[in-house]
């Protein structure tokens, strides 16, 4: 079966000044500085992510290669490569190594490495048995790559508005849950009416991340939601979606072309913020579950004062989940 899977980004049209002023002001506002100061950076810690594939950028080849695996589920194909950007610039978001101009960090866990698996082709199509062949991969070597956190920042429509849970795509991502990992997916970018997440998102156990974005006017606390995250709740059921959202306009990441960066938008983009942070958290304290890492979310989310099904437990609060 053929799927037009949706990447939930777009790419973003600031000013080249206007964007670094934002990029700065949420690393700012995540106090991720702060936590490298301790010497957290998500070394030891893998986060497979789910997606176009992976170029060999710079900063993830130097000063060593952090591409732990590269699997090809499309093309059959042995050497990483991308040939759409996407999967790139979400990898790059978490373990991306290099700065800023002014120092700061592009990767949320510049240490962590990435099990790179191509699921979708260079126009972002794929078919759905990919993914459900590199879910059953993941679920055969998580190990062997020491793979914490599945990031999957594509996604497709809820078909079954009566049962989502019966979705199979649903089912595939609670069994890497249920094996202990953390799935980390996207909300997707269908809102703000109710009932827009998309699948796999609308599962119960996985972490949805939705989108948000920090007042340029403002220096304090979190501005107004973006229109377009999706929002719950989740159809046929009560259960609250996103469960957290983060930062995902104009973040700037690794492109599929050498020493090239992109600027990009969308809950494709907030997704991997969350899943940098976690493997933050990991890194620091590796013997946290998967449940217990959920918990954290819960209790250290900060209220946006939007509602609950736009925002689940609030924006994502780095230094207290880490508890510093």
């Amino acid at each position: 079966m053929l799927i037009r899977w949706q990447m939930y980004c777009q790419c973003a049209g600031l000013p080249a000044g206007r964007y670094m002023t934002m990029r700065a002001e949420w690393n700012q506002l995540l106090n991720l500085s702060q936590i490298y100061s301790r010497g957290i950076t998500g070394k030891g810690i893998a986060a497979a992510v789910l997606d176009t594939g992976i170029y060999q950028h710079e900063d993830f080849m130097f000063p060593a290669n952090r591409i732990c695996c590269f699997r090809d589920f499309v093309n059959g194909r042995e050497v990483p490569y991308d040939d759409n950007g996407h999967g790139t610039h979400v990898s790059g978001i978490i373990a991306s190594g290099g700065f800023l101009p002014e120092g700061r960090r592009i990767g949320i866990a510049p240490e962590a490495q990435i099990a790179a698996l191509k699921v979708l082709d260079s126009k972002g199509s794929g078919k759905i048995s990919a993914m459900l062949h590199a879910i059953d991969w993941l679920l055969i070597n998580y190990r062997r790559y020491g793979i914490r956190i599945v990031n999957i920042s594509v996604g497709m429509p809820v078909k079954n508005w009566r049962d989502p849970q019966k979705d199979v795509l649903v089912q595939k991502v609670e069994e890497l849950w249920n094996e202990g990992l953390v799935v980390v997916v996207a909300a997707g970018n269908e809102g703000p009416g109710q009932y827009t997440i998309t699948s796999p998102g609308v599962s119960r156990k996985v972490i949805t991340v939705g989108a948000m974005e920090e007042s340029m006017t403002q220096r304090r606390g979190f501005g107004r939601m973006v229109h377009y995250s999706g929002c719950g709740p989740v159809p046929g059921t009560c259960v609250c979606k996103p469960d957290v959202i983060a930062p995902a306009g104009g973040i700037l990441s690794c492109d599929n072309h050498s020493r090239a960066y992109k600027r990009r938008s969308g809950t494709s983009m907030a997704t991997p913020v969350v899943t940098g942070v976690i493997a933050l958290l990991l890194s620091a304290q590796p013997w946290l579950t998967n449940l217990d890492v959920k918990i954290r979310l819960m209790e250290t989310g900060i209220d946006c004062k939007v509602p609950k099904n736009r925002q689940g437990w609030g924006a994502i609060n780095p230094a207290g989940l880490l508890g510093i």
